[in-house]
């Protein structure tokens, strides 16, 4: 058995706004963490709880990202890729094995392995996945508090009626990720309506 494993998971894929935001995460044998699941189905009072203590509990952690204007270059699934890497690099100790939540792994030199609903199977990967979502979903308040008026901490960046309408309204932020489609479709239907003004 691997001793030193690492759990990575990602949040933000989906988003149209911010980095994609992802996590590697060694636990310690000795301090078992209850309660960890797949973070997406823990309450938002649950996560933060969880979080304070795996920063404090953990072996080590790490946040990796990549940004706006890397998912528009590289795309959204090498953009992951990419930040699931910076995220195992950053960790202070490096791991012996790597278990990603997906159905793929990053091109990199690592022992490691994809597996399918990871997050809520493997403890290393909840703790991977629960951080990496209280880290992104404070990006977004803090980007409401600068931004009210698009909503973002009721819908986290998410491409939901509300934040569609507020795109079209408001047009994007530097932020945004003008390579995803519903963006592209807002800016259209702003310029469309600029120009039959």
């Amino acid at each position: 058995m691997h001793q030193l494993r690492a759990g990575v998971d990602e949040v933000g894929r989906g988003p149209l706004i911010g980095d994609v935001v992802t996590a590697a995460v060694i636990l310690d044998p000795n301090k078992p963490i209850s309660g960890l699941a797949d973070s997406k189905k823990l309450s938002e009072k649950k996560r933060e709880a969880l979080a304070k203590i795996i920063y404090r509990d953990a072996l080590c952690w790490s946040i990796g990202r990549a940004t706006p204007q890397e998912i528009d270059e590289i795309n959204i699934l090498q953009a992951t890729m990419l930040a699931m890497t910076r995220a195992v690099q950053g960790l202070s100790i490096q791991p012996q094995h790597v278990m990603v939540d997906g159905n793929r792994c990053p091109k990199w030199s690592y022992s490691s392995e994809a597996i399918v609903k990871g997050d809520g199977l493997i403890a290393e990967i909840s703790a991977a996945s629960i951080i990496a979502k209280v880290v992104r979903d404070h990006e977004m308040l803090t980007l409401d508090s600068q931004y009210p008026e698009y909503g973002f901490a009721k819908h986290k960046g998410y491409p939901t009626p509300l934040h569609l309408a507020k795109l079209r309204e408001l047009g994007p932020l530097s932020l945004h990720r003008m390579s995803f489609k519903p963006v592209q479709l807002a800016l259209a239907a702003r310029d469309g309506q600029l120009a039959g003004n």
